[in-house]
This record gives C-alpha cells, structure tokens and sequence, in this order.
C-alpha cells in the first residue's frame, strides 16, 4: 500500500479490509494497510472513535469484525480498481461491451455510480475497447447457477435434470462439491448417486434444479480444479486407449487431463480414458503429441483416427 496516504485513507482502507475479510487479526491488517501493528491497531481506534463498532476476539479463531447492523458507507472503487473490473468483464464476457446483454447492462450501471475522476477512464475503456467473442465458451443461466452455488454453500443435495450434447435428458441426484470455471466453461463438480462416482456437468446444460432433504459433507482437502481436471476424461459415451511406446515421463507433458488417464505399460505407458467427441480427440489432441501411438479402443476413435491418417495421405500424395 502506498507509503503516502493521509491517515484518513488507511483508516477508511481498514473499514474495507473488515468488511470484506471478518476476522482479520492485527498482523494480517497490519501487512494490507503497510504497517506496524500498532499503527493498524490505531487505525482500529480511529474507526471506533467514529462511532463504528469493531468488536475483538482472542484466539485462533479471533480477530477484528464490525458489531452486527453495522451500516456502511457506500463501496468506492480506485481508478486501477475500476479499469481492472471492466477489463474483467470484457475478458469473460465481451458482450458486456454492448449495453443490451444483461451484464452490460449491470457494468453500465457500475460505471455511472462511480465520481467521475474514477468512473471516466473505466468508461472511456467500455467504450472504445473491442473483444472478439470466445467460441468455445459458454453461458449458463444465472437462475441455475444461483442454485447450485447455494447448495454447495449449504451443502444440500440436490436433484439435477440434465441434457447431454447429444440430446439426451435424464435426472440424477448429486452432492454438489464446487462450481468450478474453466476455458469459458462452469461446470458442476459433484458425486452422483445415479452411477455412485465423481461426475463433471456443464452447468449450461443443467435444465433445472431441484432441493433435497439430505445434507452431504465434500472430501476432506478438496481441490476442486485439480479433481476436475482429473475426472473431465471419464464417464464419456466413447471409451478410449491408446498405447505409447515412450515413457510416461515424456509422454505426460502433451497429455492433457481430459484425455484420461496415463499408467505405465511395460517400457511404454497407455492413455486410458473416454470421449464425447472422438473427431476432436483425434484431429485436436492426438494430433499434437510427437510419439509414436497405437489406437486399441474404442472402434469409435480408432475410426477417427483413421479417418485424419487418409486425409492426411491425401494431402501430401504424388499427383504427377
């Protein structure tokens, strides 16, 4: 934090930090504010002698927090924060630059309740900055969203109606662990109890969402991107494997974790996994790794892969 702001600033920094972060001791505060603990505890005092209840707590789960019915004055954004927000928005959604899309319209909203010395610059950027639209990601409805964020907050199962890409719609009751964002795509890391394994859904294609009576606790230590990641190759319509004749060593760089999983196979190593879409598993992802493979299952891929081999022969063959 810069080594310049009146004590005013840092004392209204400190109200923010509180308000954001409940439970923040002396030296966590007084690290964000760059201070000493006494000046971040003077700060404290100054908040209080403003009428503003702080309450204290000893202990490992102590720290500073506002009293309850706290009211507070309204959020105020710095420059850098207001460009980094529209910055944020246009990255993830470029239709937000268009004042008829539902986040444009909450963005515009944002801007114009800014004072002008912040909120010009953030403006001036919504408006002559272009984003091309992401074809590969998606947009899930934020009814549906808001659903299942609140049942892993609640931990509550829930009853999911889902359609696949292929159309084909079923029902399924899961215990969602983490709404998890990836390349564009939310999708819904759960356990579910129609196949009692981890299942990954595109929450796009969540049509509707359903609460239970049962309560459920997630795996202990969840890191719900690296099991994401792990579980994107698995559960899919078409299985796969494929035999590399390199070690897992080299071969595990290019592979990437939808493509299943890689295991040791003698002085080689297998990729054993499954797809929905064999085309793009072939043309996509075996294409790019440098080592020789042999495609043993299933007849679906090795059909794809066949398929790129002759167009491939077609491309380079001697038409004289």
């Amino acid at each position: 934090m810069s080594n310049d702001l009146s004590p005013t600033a840092r004392a209204l920094r400190t109200l923010e930090i509180l308000q954001t972060r409940p439970g923040t001791t002396a030296g966590e505060l007084a690290v964000r504010l760059g201070v000493t603990e006494r000046a971040a505890r003077r700060y404290i005092g100054i908040l209080r002698e403003a009428g503003i209840p702080v309450e204290s707590a000893r202990g490992p789960h102590g720290g500073y927090r506002l009293g309850r019915g706290t009211r507070l004055p309204p959020v105020h954004f710095t420059q850098s924060e207001a460009l980094g927000l529209v910055m944020a928005v246009l990255s993830g959604q470029p239709t937000a630059a268009d004042t008829d899309d539902l986040v444009g319209t909450a963005l515009g909203k944002v801007v114009k309740a800014l004072p002008e010395n912040v909120g010009q610059q953030a403006a001036m950027l919504r408006e002559y900055a272009s984003a091309a639209a992401d074809p590969y990601s998606t947009r899930p409805d934020p009814a549906i969203t808001s659903e299942l964020v609140d049942a892993v907050a609640t931990r509550r199962r829930v009853s999911v109606t889902y359609r696949s890409e292929a159309g084909n719609e079923w029902e399924a009751e899961v215990d969602p662990w983490s709404i998890v964002v990836r390349y564009g795509r939310w999708y819904l890391l759960c356990h579910s109890h129609r196949v009692d394994a981890i299942r990954t859904y595109r929450v796009d294609r969540v049509r509707a969402v359903r609460p239970t009576e049962h309560g459920f606790e997630p795996p202990k230590g969840l890191d719900p991107v690296a099991v994401l990641e792990e579980n994107l190759g698995i559960g899919w319509e078409f299985a796969t494997r494929v035999v590399f004749d390199a070690p897992p060593t080299e071969v595990a760089p290019w592979i990437r974790p939808p493509m299943g999983r890689l295991e040791p196979l003698g002085d080689g190593c297998v990729l054993v996994g499954s797809t929905r879409n064999p085309d793009m598993y072939a043309q996509e992802w075996l294409a790019r790794v440098p080592f020789a493979f042999r495609v043993e299952g299933g007849e679906e891929l090795r059909a794809a892969v066949a398929a790129v081999v002759a167009r491939f022969t077609a491309a380079v063959a001697d038409r004289s």
